[in-house]
C-alpha cells in the first residue's frame, strides 16, 4: 500500500505512538507499505512551531527518515485538485493533503472525522 500520513499521524508516529491504533502501527511497520510524509505536513509543523503551538527540538527531517518514511513534495498537479474538492474541511493543509493523496493514489491515514466525509481512501 501507498500511505500518505496526515500531520497529526506524523507527530504521533514520531513522539506519541500510543495514540495510534494497532491497525495503524501495523501498517506503518509493514515493510511492504510505502509511507509518505508530505512537504505540506512539514510546512504545517514549522508554522505551528513558529507561532508557539508546538515545539520540536530534534532534526525533524532526520527523524522522519530514520522512521523509514519517504517524502512527497506537493506539486502544481496536486494543487489542481483543490478546485473540485468539496469545501467540507476548512483547514487548508488538510485540503491540500487530501488532493495530494488522491492525485498520487495513496491511502490517507488520518483520525480526523471531517476527512472521513471526503471521497478518498482513508485509513
Amino acid at each position: 500500500m501507498r500511505i500518505l500520513l496526515d500531520t497529526h499521524i506524523v507527530l504521533w508516529a514520531l513522539d506519541a505512538p500510543q495514540k495510534l491504533t494497532t491497525k495503524q502501527i501495523d501498517a506503518l511497520q509493514n515493510p511492504a507499505n510505502q509511507i509518505f510524509v508530505s512537504s505540506i505536513s512539514i510546512a504545517e509543523l514549522m508554522i505551528k512551531c513558529s507561532i508557539g503551538k508546538l515545539s520540536i527540538d530534534v532534526n525533524l527531517l532526520d527523524l522522519i527518515q530514520q522512521m523509514g518514511f519517504d517524502y512527497l513534495d506537493y506539486t502544481p498537479q496536486d494543487a489542481l485538485g483543490l478546485k473540485d474538492l468539496p469545501f467540507i474541511h476548512r483547514d487548508p493543509f488538510d485540503r491540500m493533503l487530501i488532493t495530494q493523496a488522491k492525485h498520487h493514489r495513496c491511502i490517507f491515514m488520518s483520525n480526523d472525522a471531517i476527512i472521513q466525509q471526503y471521497d478518498c481512501n482513508i485509513f
